[in-house]
């Protein structure tokens, strides 16, 4: 036992000193990053690389998953709230001094290349020729004009998206919302057999462009501080910021959860509160809220041991998932940043460059850290607060009928009759949203659609109702044309099937 203790102190002394190596090659590294830095942006550039060297250091610390799988438990019944419970509390009379405590943040750091679009994922058209920005625009001047209020909207940008966006946001320039950014840090990726950083210099344009990231939107916490916004929005008397993706666009301003958090019934006010929904088959890889230490916490798939992964994805017993819909006070974040006791979990992000190099991010998430605020809550909200748009699968179900439009929020249409949304799976010739849209005449009605599968070479003609199951497959080689004005009922669909103007 002594010698197996020996050899065990010295295998730690030995990992010690290489960590020790690790982080002295990344500082001389980072130094001579910074090095190249103009005058003008050596402020900034220095806080990015402090930021990612404390991040570093964390992750030559940790070793494996980091939960401990036995320590995992069921929240406690109160700490996740129905929804309809708080709905059912309504609403003061003085609703608009509530309103004018809040502000809307959307991350805005991404870009559409998942969906074959250059530039900012929020600039993609989704309704009507609207844009994801358009939408969030249009849905906080709504509110702002209906209750005399002054709800401001902060985008949290990345060197990626800001200045595209800002040459967006003239044309915002006399709506009733005041819009204001700040960007999100920028870090080197590091190479995955040396990690040091693959980038030898502060540029970030032409061959640079692959050697930075914005590292996950559980950064806003720094960058958001070190902005300076976040006194500014405190100074003005904002308490709340209601965080969400500008991708999800079931993400509107909720007055009742709004009011819980401004005049809580027990008198304590929630510090952190992020709402959750039922899972579905569709989402077992979504992070859940539990009970760890005493505390609530989000646990993604990335920190789950390789042995629990099923258990986890289990809709039976994990029925939660995050929606990333995060109500957060603004004087928790500002005394938590100011304590540097901010607390999440590092996730490991590997890619392959295009050049075939390994590479891996180190990202945090924003719910990560509700562990760290005081008196934090879950609130279990209707499916329709969850409204992503990540693929054009999903495109489609929000430019269809199934969904109506008004003051920039989308509701289920009230002809459909159940409320759960059709299953939609389009194969890969859909994947770019210009091929998607060249696809689709015009977009079928779905109103009664349950399940829809496409794949291959297939357009649809103009007002083509689905309804039921439908599955529509064109070999390799083959291609099927859904005529104008066709009603698939319950069909499948396969092999040749062209139509050809007379």
């Amino acid at each position: 036992d002594f010698s197996k203790a020996m050899s065990q102190a010295g295998t730690s002394q030995f990992q010690e000193v290489i960590r020790q190596e690790l982080e002295y090659s990344m500082k001389v590294e980072l130094d001579k990053i910074l090095a190249t830095a103009p005058s003008n942006e050596l402020e900034h550039t220095k806080k990015d690389l402090e930021g990612f060297k404390k991040l570093f250091h964390r992750f030559l610390q940790e070793k494996g998953p980091s939960v401990d799988w036995g320590k995992i438990q069921r929240p406690p019944e109160d700490s996740i709230q129905p929804y309809e419970k708080i709905k059912a509390r309504g609403l003061p009379d003085n609703i608009a001094s509530v309103l004018n405590k809040l502000v809307v943040v959307k991350l805005n750091g991404g870009l559409g290349t998942s969906m074959g679009c250059k530039g900012p994922k929020s600039l993609i058209g989704v309704r009507n020729e609207n844009t994801f920005l358009d939408l969030t625009v249009q849905q906080i001047e709504h509110l702002n004009k209906s209750y005399n209020t002054d709800v401001p909207l902060v985008l949290m940008n990345s060197f990626n998206t800001d200045d595209d966006t800002k040459k967006i946001l003239q044309k915002y320039s006399h709506s009733r919302v005041k819009i204001y950014t700040f960007n999100q840090s920028r870090y080197p990726r590091i190479n995955k057999e040396t990690l040091l950083p693959i980038a030898k210099g502060v540029s970030c344009s032409g061959e640079n462009t692959e050697c930075w990231y914005p590292p996950g939107h559980g950064d806003i916490y720094a960058s958001f501080y070190n902005s300076g916004l976040l006194d500014n929005l405190i100074g003005e008397g904002k308490e709340y910021i209601f965080v969400s993706n500008i991708d999800n666009l079931g993400a509107t301003v909720d007055l009742y959860i709004l009011n819980h958090l401004m005049n809580p019934p027990n008198g304590k006010r929630c510090e952190f509160v992020m709402e959750v929904t039922n899972k579905t088959r569709a989402d077992v890889k979504g992070g859940t809220l539990t009970q760890y230490e005493n505390k609530l916490r989000l646990v993604e798939i990335a920190q789950v041991p390789k042995a629990h992964v099923d258990e986890f994805k289990s809709v039976s017993k994990f029925k939660i998932f995050n929606t990333n819909n995060l109500w957060i006070a603004l004087s928790a974040i500002k005394r938590l940043q100011e304590k540097n006791a901010i607390d999440m979990e590092i996730i490991v992000n590997p890619k392959t460059l295009d050049g075939g190099l390994n590479i891996i991010q180190l990202e945090t998430a924003v719910g990560a850290a509700i562990k760290s605020f005081e008196n934090s809550l879950g609130i279990n909200v209707p499916r329709s607060r969850f409204l992503p748009v990540k693929t054009t699968s999903d495109l489609l179900l929000v430019m269809s009928n199934l969904y109506s439009l008004n003051a920039g929020s989308l509701t289920m249409s009230e002809k459909r009759e159940f409320p759960t949304v059709p299953l939609v799976k389009l194969g890969s010739s859909f994947t770019k949203v210009q091929d998607y849209l060249r696809r689709f005449e015009s977009i079928p009605d779905m109103l009664e659609l349950d399940h829809l599968t496409v794949s291959g070479d297939v357009t649809f003609g103009k007002n083509v109702s689905l309804k039921g199951t439908v599955i529509i497959i064109a070999n390799h080689g083959d291609r099927i044309d859904i005529p104008a004005g066709a009603l698939l009922e319950n069909k499948i669909v396969s092999g040749n099937l062209r139509i050809l103007d007379h």
